[in-house]
C-alpha cells in the first residue's frame, strides 16, 4: 500500500514529469483526466513515459465545438485512445424535463454538473487504482491553493479502496504550462486564441478580460468561492489541512 503522506513529500519539489514517472511507475491502471484545456502538457510529457497511456475526458454534451475539435486533434497528434464519457441520458432528461437547458443560472451549477460531469467520472475512477489531473494552485482563488502533488482521493474512493490522485503541474504556473506548450509545440484549444483562459462548458464559459483572474470566466453569475464544479471540490477541502512540507 502507498503512504501517501510520504510520497507526496518526497515529491513535492520535483518536475512534473518527475511525478508523472513516479505515478506511471508505480500504477499500471492508471488514467490521465483530460479536459480539453492545458491538460495535454500531461499528455505530450506522458506519452514519451509509457506506451500503456489511458486517457479519459467528460462530454458533457455542452461544449464549445472547438473543444470537441481539439480533443479530436489530440487524439490524432498523439495517435492515443481518448476515452469519451458520457452523462446517463435519463438523467439528463430528467433535469431538462423539469427544469429547462438553463436551469443552473437560477440554481447554481451543482445539480447540472453532478449529472454531466460527477457521475459519470465516478463510474470511471471505480475502474482504475489512480488517476492524474491538471490540477493546479494558481486556478481557483481561496479552492485549490493547497493541491498536493499527490493525495488519497477521499471524494471518490471506493469502498475499502483508496484510489490515488496525482495533481504534477500542481506547482506549476499558469507561464510555466504556456512556456511548456509553446516549446514543445502540443496542440491547444483554439478558445485561448478568443479570450478564453479556463474553459468548461459553452453555457458557462467566457473570456475574461486582461487582468481578471482566469476562473472569473467560470459560473460568472455565482460567488468566486463556489467556482468548483464537483470534481474536485470534495478533495480540495480534505486537503487543507495536508502538512506542507
Amino acid at each position: 500500500m502507498t503512504d501517501i503522506e510520504t510520497l507526496r513529500t518526497e515529491l513535492e519539489s520535483q518536475s512534473p514529469r518527475a511525478i508523472l514517472k513516479e505515478a506511471l511507475a508505480r500504477y499500471d491502471n492508471i488514467a490521465i483526466s483530460f479536459s480539453g484545456a492545458e491538460d495535454v502538457v500531461l499528455i505530450e510529457m506522458a506519452h514519451k513515459l509509457t506506451d500503456n497511456l489511458q486517457v479519459f475526458t467528460l462530454d458533457t454534451g455542452r461544449l464549445h465545438p472547438e473543444t470537441y475539435a481539439f480533443i479530436e486533434r489530440v487524439r490524432e497528434h498523439y495517435g492515443i485512445d481518448i476515452d469519451i464519457l458520457f452523462p446517463d441520458a435519463g438523467e439528463v432528461q430528467q433535469l431538462v424535463s423539469e427544469k429547462g437547458l438553463f436551469s443552473f443560472y437560477k440554481d447554481g451549477h451543482s445539480e447540472c454538473c453532478g449529472i454531466r460531469k460527477v457521475n459519470p467520472l465516478k463510474r470511471k475512477l471505480a475502474t482504475v487504482d489512480a488517476w492524474i489531473t491538471g490540477q493546479r494552485k494558481d486556478q481557483s482563488p481561496g479552492t485549490r491553493n493547497d493541491v498536493p502533488v499527490v493525495q488519497a482521493d477521499t471524494t471518490f474512493s471506493a469502498p475499502g479502496k483508496t484510489l490515488v490522485k496525482f495533481n504534477p503541474l500542481a506547482n506549476w504556473s499558469s507561464k510555466e504550462v504556456w512556456d511548456y506548450i509553446r516549446m514543445s509545440e502540443a496542440p491547444y484549444n483554439e478558445l485561448h486564441e478568443q479570450g478564453y483562459v479556463s474553459i468548461g462548458c459553452q453555457p458557462c464559459t467566457r473570456p475574461v478580460l486582461p487582468g481578471q483572474h482566469e476562473r472569473e470566466g467560470r459560473w460568472w453569475w455565482e460567488e468566486a468561492t463556489h467556482k468548483e464544479c464537483g470534481l474536485h471540490a470534495g478533495n480540495l477541502i480534505s486537503t487543507s489541512e495536508v502538512p506542507r512540507s
